[in-house]
């Protein structure tokens, strides 16, 4: 009688994964985005314009730069950062206390498809880098659609596909043979950075997924923004009031 041997879910290997990475996290983000991350995130906090004592909640928060960044754009008001993975939430955990916000970011282990928070908590739910690697990533922007306020805000800033043909050629050799390298080299990791490259293939481009956002997310609004060729691209959506209007009458 053969043993078949379980393959993991795919969720278990994101887990696997991001508990292995987490140490060399920050460091390869910079030194495979050239640095661009940052200045992406700074972009998404300016079109967002979070308000001082607005609430906010960063799904798959890693190791929290955006959650600070909320954080301290809302001045007085909570912020949740929530991811599944433990050393990520550690690293987080060191950079939130280090910048004396322990107060006011609140970390929680937690699944983004099942927030485990009510209805209309939230002014803002964002994601970064990580809507291509959920299990279901509609399911996952309902439930942060789910948890923001009426008119409160939906934000996905995450990698795209380059919109301009001969540089989409000369980026997918880099992020499908010079990224797994690097990240060998410089973290000891090569699965870990070859599986990244493959989580963009089946995810839509930027245009598609304002159009799920807009058609089957229920979203208004959405805002579309490309970066740096269209190697990255934000998503902005707001929580329909109308529908909230309708569903307590």
């Amino acid at each position: 009688m053969n043993k078949e041997s379980p393959v993991p879910s795919k969720e278990q290997f994101v887990y696997r994964v991001f508990e292995s990475i987490a140490k060399d996290y920050d460091r390869m983000n910079t030194i495979l985005s050239f640095g661009r991350h940052k200045a992406w995130r700074r972009f998404t906090m300016k079109m967002m314009r979070v308000r001082p004592g607005d609430s906010a909640i960063d799904v798959c928060c890693g190791t929290c730069d955006w959650a600070i960044a909320l954080a301290e754009e809302s001045v007085t008001g909570e912020v949740v950062g929530l991811d599944f993975s433990g050393n990520m939430l550690q690293v987080g955990r060191e950079k939130v206390d280090e910048r004396g916000l322990g107060d006011r970011i609140r970390l929680v282990q937690g699944n983004a498809m099942e927030l485990p928070f009510p209805d209309n908590t939230f002014d803002h739910a964002t994601i970064g880098f990580a809507l291509r690697n959920v299990p279901d990533f509609r399911h996952v922007l309902r439930e942060m659609t789910r948890v923001v306020k009426p008119g409160g805000q939906v934000v996905s800033l995450e990698l795209s596909k380059p919109t301009w043909p001969p540089f989409r050629a000369v980026y997918y050799v880099y992020f499908r043979h010079v990224l797994p390298l690097l990240g060998k080299l410089l973290a000891g990791r090569y699965e870990q950075y070859r599986w990244l490259p493959e989580s963009l293939v089946h995810f839509p481009d930027h245009r598609e997924l304002a159009r799920i956002m807009e058609e089957e997310v229920g979203l208004a609004d959405v805002r579309v923004y490309p970066l740096t060729g269209g190697i990255a691209a934000v998503h902005i959506g707001r929580k329909n009031e109308k529908a909230e209007e309708e569903g307590s009458g």
